[in-house]
Formats: C-alpha cells, structure tokens, sequence
C-alpha cells in the first residue's frame, strides 16, 4: 500500500522505521517547495539516497576528500560517456584511481549525509512507492535505519545549535589571531583542516567545498571555533547575481522534474517540465518526459502527440520512437504502432524494455505467437534485472497461446521476485482460478488488496471468485467497492451486480445494474432478457 503525508503529522525518522519494520521495498519521495529528495528501499534497508540539485555527487565528494585529482575525474568521465551504462564509480576503481572498498565507503558516506539532511526537513510532503528501484548506472549499498536513526536524531538536536550561531551558509568569517597564540588550544582534525581556509572572504559554502569536509563536520568545527573565540563573523558575501544563466535555470528545473517523475510526483514534474519548454522551446527532453507523464495518466492521443514533438526537435532515437509505438498501440493505431516500435528495435536491438514494449504491441494485436518470441528475447537481456511487467506480460501472451500452465508458471515467479506488486498478484489469481484454485486465487487477491486497494479490478476479481464459491454477501461488497473504484469497469460487474441485487430482494437495483450493463455493452442478451422479465422494455 502507499504511504503518503504530510512532514509536519509525520517525522521522517518514524517514517523511515515504519518502512523497516515492514520490511518493504521501494522509493521513499520527500518534497520541500522547491527541494526534492529520494531514499530507496530494499527489504527495509536502505540502499540509495540523494537530494535533487545538491551538490553531493559522488565525483565530487572523491574530488573534495582528495582521494580522487580532478584530472582522474574528468578521465572517468570522458570514459562514462563513451561506456554504455557503466558507473562512474566503477571506472574510477578500474583506473586504479581508488579502490574497491573506498568506492564503497565513499557511496555509504554519500548516502548517509543525504538521509541525516532530510531528518532536517520539518516541513513538506513524502510519498512511498513500493517497487521502485534506483536506476540501473546508480551504485548501491545496505545500510540499517536503526543505525541512521540514532545519528541522525544525535545530528538535528546538535545542528539545532549550530543554527544559532550559523543561520545561513552565505555568512562569512574571519580569524582571530591573537587568540590562535595561546599554547594549550587543541583542535579535531575537522577544526584543522577548516581554520586554515577562514580567510573572511570564504562563506561557509566556500569553507565546505574548500575543506572537503561534509556539511554536518564543517559546521560542527566552524561551530567549535565560533565558540572558543578563534573565529569571527564578519558579514555575507556578495549577493547572488540577479537573473540567473538560462542554462542553470533549465537544468535546475529539468532534474527537479526528473526527479519528480521517477518517484511518481506527476503533477509537480509535469510543472518543471512545461517550465523547461517554456524557457527553451527547441528542448527535445521536455515533450519526451511530458509524454511520459500524459501516457503513465492514460492521455494516449496527447502522448503521441509530445513523442511526435520530441522526434521533431531531438531526432528519431529509439527511445523516443518506443514510447511513441506504445501511445500509438493505446490510442488504436496498431499499425502505425507496429511501425514506430519496429523503427526503434531496429535502431536499438539489444534494448529489452523496447522488446517488451513490442512484444506487448503484439499481444493487444491478438497475436500470442509472436508476443511469446519478443518477450523471450527481452528476458534473455533482462537477466536479473527483469522488471515486473514482463512477468506480467509474458504470462499472459501464454495464456493467450493456450498454455495456462506455462503463464501460472511465469505469473508465480514474478510474484514470488515481486511479493508486494499488487497487478502481479492480481495476474496470478487470474490464473489460479482459471486452474480452478481458487482458494488460491482468493489468498492473491486479498494480498494484492492489502497492497493497493485503490485498483478496481483487484475487487472485480475478488468478487467473482466469491460469486463462484456461492459466496454472495462478499461478492456484493467485493462488486460494490469495484463500481465505487470505477464506475463503467465493465458490463459484466453491473450484470451480475443486478443478479446479486435480485438475490437480496431488491428489483429496482437489479433493474439499474442491468440497465447499466446494456447501456455499456447493448448486445449483452442476458442483462436485456432479465430487463424484459422485469417488465423493462
């Protein structure tokens, strides 16, 4: 099930245990005005965490700690660029630059200080979406909330001191030397290595990047010296030039609309994204995320329409081509879908998620024999990185194939690599009852409604299963929820809602339902011959 709120009803900290506790998996979306931060789940631990637009990039914490030059950086980087899809970090060791557990203790440093930053954060919303990964280019590690937990609530209440003496990170401070003279002053290597650089021209964000110290142990030495007299405040620095560049602004919105996309905030990503089109109209990436956001919202014609638009500015890329195959395949134009994804797996035939796009094309066009071969071929490159939908999708294109058997195989999988997916569990119980397991079918439904109770045909399901098993009370309920959800789910739901309504008595909402079910589907013979006895013409 999502979890959403607001930071003023709900810490971040008991957020966070609440998500170890349940041991879930996913992406954890915090949002702040103009902030925007994710923490990424996996059986409760936390493997990934970073802030949109803060200046915590790995290169750069390896450049700062001097354990990287800045010419290696810029190797690595040239190296990346030319790579298809290796990390950086990954590159960096390969070089010989680092080794493998400073790769790892630096990852783990970078997390860690993103996470104690958000338990900063009073205000602003938060936003869980189960299942959701970092990226695949993204390097990961495992570390427990509770050990995050107990530093970070030591870290707010120091940092609420260190607020008081350092509000804000443009003030600048200068030393005092007199004071520096004095022979028994000792000092923490933070405090030695930040003293040297307060020149009173450096601000503290100078004094951060300078000293290659994280923000939390510049302001914690800075603080010590601000308390023994060693330093002084002695102003701001320069206000920051009015107008920003153009290209700063864009970037500032595009990865705060990035970000916002991949952790679900659609409404606040689609903002960033028209903002960035509007300050550069020839962007290609805008209407390719704006597409996106229209197809994840089932606005197909519109969708196709931004593809179209980002092909026209960015150039025919393949991915660009996929999204637009599948927004064509929803807005029933399967032939010019079939084009537009033959066009892109041609470009790029190794993409599996372009296979499964086109494999799924297939299967809507009614044909399961090639639907089998596509998605075969998008598993083979998947490997262990097979993404739900392909579960979802190849069980079916089986199902489709006649071979039940098969699909109930692959749909166990994907549920047994993906237990809280709440459409893969619905995918199996489809299965399950048609094996005639239903009990079984009812055990996945349930967990699938646990998860996400919000998806209509989950209660749909659920309610046929208890009308096969006489079950009428909970059908009704299971029916009802379902028509709340979604009122023309189906023809079939009214039918047999009307059926249930004449179980219990009750001739005109069984005349309503059956009215319902023809006025979505007129060639339903049964709904209109129960009408017509009735006395319904």
């Amino acid at each position: 099930m999502a979890i959403q709120g607001s930071l003023r009803e709900a810490s971040l900290p008991d957020v966070i245990q609440l998500l170890f506790l349940g041991r879930r998996t996913g992406c954890l979306a915090v949002a702040d005005r103009q902030s925007h931060a994710s923490v990424f789940f996996e059986d409760g631990w936390v493997t990934h965490a970073g802030i949109v637009n803060r200046r915590d990039r790995l290169g750069d914490m390896l450049v700062k700690s001097g354990r990287v030059t800045p010419a290696q950086l810029d190797q690595a980087i040239t190296m990346q660029s030319q790579s298809h899809g290796q990390r950086l970090g990954a590159i960096l060791v390969e070089l010989g630059a680092i080794t493998r557990d400073e790769l790892t203790n630096a990852v783990h440093l970078q997390v860690e200080e993103a996470v104690y930053t958000l338990f900063t954060w009073t205000s602003g919303t938060f936003s869980f979406e189960p299942s959701v990964m970092p990226d695949a280019d993204i390097d990961r590690v495992r570390i427990s909330p509770d050990s995050l937990l107990l530093e970070g609530a030591r870290r707010v209440d120091e940092w609420s001191l260190i607020e008081k003496k350092i509000p804000a990170f443009d003030l600048v401070f200068a030393r005092d030397r007199t004071v520096e003279q004095e022979p028994d002053l000792e000092f923490t290597p933070a405090q030695q290595r930040l003293l040297p650089l307060v020149d009173g021209n450096r601000d503290v964000r100078a004094l951060i990047d300078a000293s290659g110290l994280t923000e939390y142990d510049a302001c914690q030495a800075l603080y010590g010296l601000l308390t023994a007299g060693l330093v002084h405040r002695t102003g701001t620095s320069a206000p920051a030039t009015v107008g920003r560049s153009l290209d700063l602004q864009i970037d500032e919105h595009r990865n705060l609309g990035i970000a916002f996309f991949r952790t679900g905030m659609l409404e606040e990503a689609e903002r960033e994204f028209r903002r960035v089109a509007e300050l550069r109209p020839s962007e290609g990436q805008a209407p390719y995320y704006l597409g996106l956001i229209a197809g994840r919202q089932e606005r197909w014609s519109e969708a196709a329409a931004l593809f179209r638009h980002a092909a026209d500015r960015a150039g025919p890329r393949a991915s660009i081509l996929h999204n637009l195959g599948v927004a064509l395949e929803q807005s029933g134009e399967p032939d010019q879908a079939e084009t537009r994804l033959s066009d892109a797996s041609s470009r790029s035939p190794n993409d599996p998620r372009i296979l499964l796009g086109w494999g799924i094309a297939a299967l809507d066009r009614g044909d399961a024999a090639l639907a089998v071969v596509r998605l075969t071929r998008a598993r083979e490159i998947f490997g262990e990185r097979t993404p739900p939908l392909w579960f979802w999708a190849a069980a079916r294109a089986h199902a489709a194939g006649g071979d039940v058997e098969r699909a109930l195989a692959i749909a166990t999988d994907g549920c047994t690599r993906w237990p809280a997916d709440p459409v893969l569990l619905n995918n199996m119980a489809v299965f399950l009852e048609a094996s005639g397991d239903l009990n079984g079918a009812e055990t996945a439904l349930l967990a699938a409604l646990a998860e996400s109770p919000s998806l209509p045909q989950i209660s749909k399901n659920l309610g046929d299963i208890y009308y096969r098993l006489g079950r009428f009370d909970d059908a009704w309920d299971a029916y009802q929820r379902a028509v709340r959800l979604h009122p023309n789910l189906g023809d079939d739901l009214h039918f047999k809602l009307g059926n249930l309504a004449l179980k219990r008595s009750d001739p005109e909402a069984a005349r309503g339902h059956w009215g319902r079910a023809v006025e979505l589907n007129p060639r339903h013979q049964l709904a209109r011959a129960n009408l017509q006895t009735l006395g319904t013409n």
